[in-house]
């Protein structure tokens, strides 16, 4: 009789996570990597069509060089990206944790609160965002809106420098209301991770918290927090992911490949892009990991 060897527990975790992620490996190797490769060649060349198919001239890193150094918006554009990353992200989370643990609360309408929240997602998805820019009066309302939350912005300005507050820390401020719009389009999966990580925070814990003593306020900054620390890391790196895959960067890429038709310089600009997008994911993944809390 041949014994079965038992897997151990984390055995069977390892295995699970091999069964979750195999979806994206074999999409990978057997659609993305073929096209990532021609890329990186045609980022080194200048692509020419000819009746025989297509013709690639090595250029070495004059494409690279060119981009960098003669592209009138390229550096702009790059820029632009970056700090809009910067702003954005803190926002993002925070406006996103935030409203999780508002919406984990127990209270009548909760499940149509939760809904209407992550509404946004749904209304910035592909069709109906082209509905929306196509929209005469969903423009006017907005450019409306934008209007009035200006006006807004203006007044707070005034008011935290008369309050003494740094204009930095104002200019960040004043910021984050001008772009509620952005935030809250773009919170939605953030939203949905937290309530996750919140719902899966053993009760036991506030129930000692009590019988300790605990303020609510104490109970979320040594439970709560420590607790969705990792998920706190998930969605940093979902939305630095998410600002960079949408904004004026790609469509400048898209531009220059299919509408000026130089795809070694538009395969040029992605991969410098793309290196900067790891370095910044790599930074931020390696700071924040040694403050995350993970539950043994």
């Amino acid at each position: 009789m041949i014994l079965k060897r038992k897997l151990s527990l984390e055995t069977k975790k390892g295995l699970w996570g091999w069964v979750f992620i195999a979806p994206w490996i074999f999409g990978f190797l057997f659609l993305f990597a073929i096209p990532l490769f021609q890329s990186l060649q045609y980022s080194f060349s200048q692509l020419s069509l000819n009746p025989d198919g297509i013709y690639l001239n090595f250029l070495g890193f004059d494409n690279y060089i060119n981009a960098l150094s003669q592209h009138v918006e390229y550096n702009r554009t790059l820029v632009e990206a970056l700090l809009d990353m910067v702003i954005n992200v803190p926002l993002i989370v925070i406006f996103s944790l935030f409203v999780a643990v508002l919406l984990n609360q127990k209270f009548k309408g909760r499940m149509i609160a939760r809904a209407i929240f992550f509404l946004p997602v749904i209304l910035a998805s592909g069709v109906i965002a082209n509905i929306e820019s196509g929209d005469f009066l969903q423009s006017a309302m907005q450019s409306q809106a934008n209007t009035e939350t200006g006006l807004q912005s203006f007044q707070l300005t005034r008011l935290l420098i008369e309050a003494g507050m740094n204009q930095v820390l104002v200019d960040y401020l004043t910021g984050a209301v001008d772009r509620i719009y952005e935030m809250v389009s773009a919170s939605g999966v953030q939203i949905i991770i937290f309530l996750a990580g919140l719902q899966a925070i053993p009760p036991y814990l506030y129930e000692a918290s009590k019988i300790e003593g605990a303020t609510g306020y104490e109970a979320f900054w040594k439970i709560t927090f420590p607790m969705i620390s990792p998920l706190i890391l998930t969605n940093v790196i979902y939305s630095v992911i998410d600002s960079f895959t949408s904004n004026n960067m790609t469509t400048l890429i898209q531009e220059t490949a299919f509408s000026q038709f130089n795809f070694g310089l538009s395969a040029a600009m992605s991969w410098i892009y793309f290196v900067l997008i790891s370095i910044i994911l790599i930074i931020t993944t390696y700071f924040i990991s040694k403050k995350v809390f993970y539950q043994t």
